[in-house]
């Protein structure tokens, strides 16, 4: 059959097609831009959210990295690493747990018959786990391997730079302290006349637990060792709990003599 194409259907066509053209000019503009502002900010939104969560998981593959590659030189759960952190921990909870048993019982110094005498016993033993524990420290270093990064002259020296620092905070601070000033006498009564303001104090805050830490680091990195890397962190922290602990008790305690001083006059 053939199409119609008869004049009477013309009209109709050239209406429809004069409504699909010029339709266009009922259109709201400023919608059209605020569904195009409201379409930007979408994709700006997930492109955001997107990148953070590529960041986030950027992160956690570093941290696993970084882990994966700790875990490659270090063993945790070997004899000797347990052990040094064991004894890490255990020094200086030790000496704070009894030197505040003994400012609030005085059962030592009674025990003893004099608080000197009982200071010069607590730091002995506490000298005696500090042998202990710088023993642990290197035994770990030793049973596990070494980094061959670290290897190097300029590392070694470096270290030993460190060792011969921290060994002069420490020896300083005793020194200036005295046996009993350094090993706790304050908590068994045997408090100084003033605050001890002279080196190694002038220069740094409690410097024998940072010469300490200097000393455990220096030696880590003349042995190259990741695991004294490590455990060096640790001792660090362990000395920043403590003297969280211990800077406030001690603190009161010189409060308290001021006070008892300042009633006497």
């Amino acid at each position: 059959m053939k199409e119609n194409t008869s004049p009477a259907t013309a009209p109709s066509s050239l209406a429809a097609g004069h409504d699909c053209c010029g339709g266009l000019g009922n259109i709201d503009l400023k919608q059209v831009n605020i569904h195009k502002e409201t379409a930007e900010v979408q994709f700006l939104g997930q492109t955001r959210a997107g990148y953070r969560r590529a960041f986030v998981h950027g992160k956690e593959t570093a941290d696993l990295f970084v882990m994966s590659w700790l875990l490659g030189y270090v063993d945790p759960t070997e004899p000797s690493f347990v052990a040094a952190v064991l004894t890490i921990v255990f020094n200086p909870l030790f000496w704070n747990v009894v030197a505040r048993w003994e400012q609030r019982t005085r059962k030592l110094s009674r025990a003893f018959g004099s608080p000197y005498l009982a200071c010069y016993s607590l730091g002995s033993i506490i000298l005696l786990l500090n042998i202990l524990r710088s023993h642990c420290f290197t035994q770990a270093m030793m049973s596990q391997p070494k980094m061959e990064g670290l290897d190097s002259h300029t590392i070694y020296f470096l270290g030993l730079a460190l060792l011969g620092w921290g060994l002069v905070f420490v020896l300083s601070s005793f020194y200036a302290l005295g046996f009993t000033g350094t090993f706790l006498g304050d908590y068994f009564g045997i408090l100084k006349e003033s605050r001890v303001t002279t080196f190694p104090f002038s220069v740094l805050d409690n410097p024998m637990y940072w010469g300490s830490t200097a000393n455990y680091l220096g030696w880590a990195l003349m042995h190259a060792s990741p695991t004294g890397l490590l455990l060096t962190v640790l001792v660090a922290l362990v000395y920043v709990v403590a003297l969280l602990f211990e800077e406030p008790f001690t603190a009161e305690i010189y409060r308290r003599k001021a006070t008892r001083l300042h009633k006497r006059s």
